[in-house]
């Protein structure tokens, strides 16, 4: 099938992609997917799903679902189980909480917030013997009163990783194929980043867990990260059990451009946008001490490199060079090609119970990213904190934990501020940082049912941004309350 296809030599292949991606033309996504999926056919890619940390039992259900506690396994007609046989699987969350900010932000805002995910994953070998191939499709549901980070307290960082505006959306959808004999594979759809890339196995309990503050400010809409899934590829190789490179190519604008809440330009999920700059990224991920009779403490370091090839707004100064600030500005910030950052993270086992997996005990964890100072509202973040797991003699399932994140504004933007003071000769808040400290406890009811109060302090919210009822003065350090419960099928 494929010499009918592809009825060259490796060089006229490689010829034919430059031909199809167009190298003489602006760089978009569907000509750098493009040149990637020819590259992957003049390889002789073949190609599933990836590994899964909580891989369905013979009936179809994982081992943290609430159907374990419920009478015939959640499943009394069988549907499940049969489905299961022939290799479809799925699922459903559901996360609630009541969450509000009890002093400081713009005003004291406390609201009711809901979020649904449900998914199907199919073996299509089992399915209709298409050897390694898989099929994935999610849908997310957002509801809620209203929200602390959208009305009150707009922080640079992730305050709930539940908090969207209320809409029905499709987000995930893709086929995977494995290859190599299973040690690599290669998935294409509609894709989210911050399912795979930039993210610490051990700060998933926490609230603010979500997509880093420094691409979640700086690239186009968040770019490719809940609540906004985006068209993309992404390979993944695994070299042995310890060490893995993985590579996406991402539309670099999920909703598109234009003004206003990129969440409501899309709020189906559905703009499948191919002609935006494209977002590249890639990340090496190393694990060790794996096995629960490791000698030595297990953990992971992950270094990660990503660019974007679209166009950005510099931070301070217009096409003439002159501040954006000064009364004689054209105000058209100059243009900036392409952005780029660094990062790394580590997450690391620092005390693990006498026959204990890498799961439980004390964990340690840390990012750490950067990027261009004169293109980006932040240029350094970093984050970490402990999680404790099983700690609790009398409560094995129970974890709890302090994080931290913190989020730099970058020179540019902070000497903008210092601009508009001496032009005007008015004071204003000069912005500098923001930070979040977060502490949390995850209490299991049953397998797939936690409950879990929350506590977060918001210092400089916005980065020391004005507050719109009083412009002289910075918005106030925020202190917020939450509870939420989630359910897992």
């Amino acid at each position: 099938m494929w010499r009918r296809a592809w009825p060259y030599t490796s060089l006229s292949r490689a010829q034919s992609c430059r031909d199809l991606a167009g190298f003489n033309m602006p760089l978009t996504f569907s000509r750098a997917f493009t040149l990637a999926a020819c590259v992957s056919l003049s390889l002789g890619v073949r190609a599933a799903l990836a590994d899964d940390d909580d891989i369905p039992d013979k009936n179809g259900i994982p081992k943290s679902s609430i159907a374990h506690s419920l009478p015939d396994n959640g499943d009394p007609g069988g549907i499940r189980a049969a489905a299961a046989v022939r290799g479809i699987t799925y699922g459903w969350t559901f996360t609630g909480e009541v969450f509000g900010n009890a002093s400081g932000g713009t005003r004291h805002e406390s609201v009711i917030e809901e979020r649904f995910d449900a998914h199907i994953k199919a073996d299509l070998e089992k399915l209709i013997g298409a050897k390694g191939l898989s099929f994935y499709i999610s849908e997310t549901q957002t509801n809620g009163t209203g929200g602390v980070r959208r009305d009150a307290v707009p922080s640079l960082a992730t305050l709930s990783n539940i908090e969207a505006v209320p809409a029905a959306r499709l987000f995930e959808v893709w086929f995977e194929q494995k290859f190599a004999e299973d040690k690599a594979s290669l998935r294409v759809g509609q894709l989210a980043a911050d399912s795979e890339f930039f993210i610490s196995d051990y700060s998933d309990i926490f609230f603010t867990s979500g997509w880093a503050s420094i691409v979640s400010n700086n690239l186009p809409d968040g770019d490719a990260a809940w609540p906004l899934a985006t068209p993309g590829v992404r390979l993944k190789v695994e070299t042995d059990k310890n060490l893995a490179l993985l590579v996406g190519l991402f539309n670099g604008n999920s909703a598109g451009p234009g003004a206003g809440d990129p969440q409501i330009r899309d709020r189906s999920g559905t703009a499948f946008r191919l002609r935006d700059p494209p977002l590249l990224i890639g990340e090496m991920q190393y694990k060790y001490n794996q096995d629960s009779h490791a000698d030595a403490l297990p953990g992971t370091i992950r270094f990660g490199v990503w660019h974007h090839f679209g166009e950005f707004n510099d931070q301070r100064f217009d096409v003439n060079r002159l501040s954006l600030a000064n009364p004689v500005s054209n105000g058209t910030p100059a243009q900036r090609r392409g952005d780029s950052g660094i990062y790394a993270i580590v997450d690391q086992q620092i005390y693990r119970p006498h026959g204990g997996d890498a799961n439980k005990g004390i964990g340690l964890f840390g990012r750490v990213s950067a990027n261009p100072s004169d293109r980006n509202i932040v240029d350094f973040f970093a984050d970490g904190g402990l999680l404790f797991s099983g700690m609790i003699p009398a409560r094995p399932d129970d974890k709890f934990g302090a994080t931290f994140i913190y989020s730099r504004i970058s020179d540019s933007a902070s000497a903008l501020d210092t601009d508009r003071i001496a032009f005007t000769g008015l004071p204003q808040p000069v912005r500098d940082y923001e930070l979040v400290v977060e502490l949390s406890y995850q209490a299991q009811i049953v397998p797939g049912w936690t409950v879990q109060p929350d506590f977060q302090y918001v210092i400089h919210p916005g980065g020391n941004i004005p507050d719109p009822t009083m412009p002289v003065s910075a918005i106030k350090n925020a202190a917020i309350f939450g509870l939420r419960t989630t359910v897992k099928y």
